[in-house]
């Protein structure tokens, strides 16, 4: 068992059972899944820009992502239905909690200047969202290796039923919050 599924058992669950008085232990929030999206807009003239980022996505999370294709073609953008324009992840399970330790305890503070991330990136029912700009923060990606920095959306949906729920649930299991 890793130690943030430990840490959630023994402090993080009897403390918000405390301060939102659950009356039931299975109504205190936990995680559902964790979904990585790389949406890559220069794949249009590039398509073997997004065979290098599901590589690296797959080292990111350690699963193989999907390739997400155009639903509608716009021509504004040049871009035809069907056409690869980026790749996503979802985890769930030992996975999810081990890419949420490496967030939080190595990826994040390797950001430049950082100084925690906004609290106010929930969508109304406890789920959160980060958009984070270099995906050369995470370990397993090495510099010298990419051909460009991507940027890459993290979404981390837990059971909570308010943005206030969630929010204490993510800083009791270490979240940096800057406010």
């Amino acid at each position: 068992m890793s130690t943030l599924k430990e840490k959630y058992k023994n402090e993080v669950a009897p403390k918000l059972m405390e301060t939102f008085q659950y009356k039931n232990k299975l109504e205190v929030p936990k995680f559902e899944k964790i979904v990585l999206n790389m949406g890559l807009g220069e794949a249009i003239q590039n398509p073997k820009i997004v065979e290098s980022a599901a590589a690296e996505l797959t080292l990111i999370a350690g699963q193989k992502p999907v390739i997400t294709r155009a639903k509608k073609p716009i021509a504004n953008f040049k871009l035809r239905a069907g056409v690869a324009i980026g790749c996503m992840v979802t985890l769930r399970q030992a996975k999810m909690y081990d890419f949420f330790e490496k967030l939080v305890n190595i990826a994040l503070p390797r950001v430049r200047d950082f100084r925690g991330i906004s609290g106010k990136a929930f969508d109304g029912r406890g789920n959160y969202s980060l958009g984070i700009k270099e995906h050369i923060i995470f370990p397993e990606i090495d510099y010298d290796k990419t051909d460009s920095i991507k940027g890459l959306n993290i979404t981390v949906v837990t059971t909570a039923q308010t943005d206030e729920e969630g929010k204490e649930f993510l800083k009791l299991l270490g979240m940096p919050f800057r406010n």
